[in-house]
């Protein structure tokens, strides 16, 4: 049986930048994003301007992707 990678997609019509109102993404939420994006082979998740709410849940997003991932196969 093969394993079920699980993909991450983010959308190419997502906004570029923060919509007004909206708090651009910190420093660490980039680098801990950017981070993030390449461990888990997905360098889409990474945008150079997302708000703080949006990188939150690219991160959380990720950052479950790879907990799954470092979990052993189940086995019958």
């Amino acid at each position: 049986m093969e394993p079920v990678a699980a993909h991450v997609h983010c959308d190419d019509t997502m906004p570029t930048k923060p919509t007004t109102g909206e708090t651009p993404m910190t420093a660490d939420q980039a680098a801990r994003l950017k981070q993030l994006a390449f461990d888990a082979y997905e360098p889409d998740a990474f945008r150079e301007v997302l708000s703080q709410a949006e990188a939150e849940r690219r991160i959380a997003m990720l950052s479950a992707k790879l907990k799954l991932l470092d979990t052993p196969p189940h086995t019958l």
